[in-house]
């Protein structure tokens, strides 16, 4: 969907307003045991546990636990033995989901996401049916009061950006993968303030909906995303303008 950082900005509120820390700390803490588990131990050297460790520092996830899912994802602890596995349907007025969960029990995760759906006007579909809709980048916002587009663009020419997006109320800047780490560091280093940083996926293209079918996909979302394996949920629709009101 388009908007990226707006529909970003009303999980992160819903997430403050709803959701119990108990739940935020078991997501972000499972999410440094998979990168830990696919990366290895050192955020160094691993991006996405350096981004896993920022995400459970900016909720306060205790250093101690920090350190122990490290630990677990590195085998150097027993643990339960947490998959990552991704879910792909369509949701109200066929629109593309994925959805990154990670659990110790594939069957039983399936099942319930699969239920989730079609109670909510959806369906599951077969491994690689919506994924090719959507590519990983880094992302970064910026407020526009702060930086200019030009601004943006030489300090981020430098730092190793791909482009720069109007959306709205801030600057979106994105990067690939694999350079987020060290566009990251260049930002920190030099007092380039964003207002977010993460790695997420984007869909390459939007379908814009009616405000009956965004309500309706707004609450699969909030079922899926209440779901306790599920990580992350990406969808491909544009969230009309009243709604976006409505939404704060």
């Amino acid at each position: 969907m388009a908007g990226h950082s707006k529909w970003h900005n009303i999980q992160h509120r819903k997430n403050r307003q709803d959701a119990k820390k108990s739940k935020i700390f078991t997501k972000v803490t499972k999410e440094i045991v998979l990168a830990a588990k696919a990366g290895g131990g050192n955020p160094e050297t691993n991006p996405r546990l350096r981004a896993a460790i920022d995400a459970a520092k900016s909720v306060n996830l205790p250093k101690d636990k920090i350190e122990t899912a490290i630990k677990k994802g590195t085998g150097e602890l027993g643990g339960d033995n947490i998959e990552e596995v991704i879910y792909e349907g369509y949701g109200p007025g066929g629109v593309a989901i994925l959805v990154e969960a990670a659990t110790d029990n594939r069957n039983r995760t399936v099942a319930e996401i699969r239920h989730i759906l079609s109670k909510n006007g959806g369906s599951m579909g077969e491994s690689g049916c919506v994924a090719w809709m959507f590519e990983k980048k880094g992302v970064f916002s910026f407020e526009k009061e702060k930086y200019s587009e030009e601004e943006l663009l030489e300090l981020g020419l430098e730092a190793g950006i791909e482009d720069i997006s109007d959306d709205g109320e801030v600057w979106l800047v994105k990067c690939d993968p694999k350079d987020f780490a060290q566009v990251k560091a260049y930002f920190d280093q030099n007092g380039i303030t964003y207002v977010e940083a993460q790695l997420t996926m984007l869909p390459k293209n939007s379908v814009e909906v009616d405000k009956e079918t965004a309500e309706k996909l707004l609450k699969l979302y909030d079922a899926l995303d209440d779901h306790d394996d599920v990580q992350n949920v990406y969808a491909n629709f544009e969230l009309p303008d009243e709604v976006l009101k409505e939404l704060g």
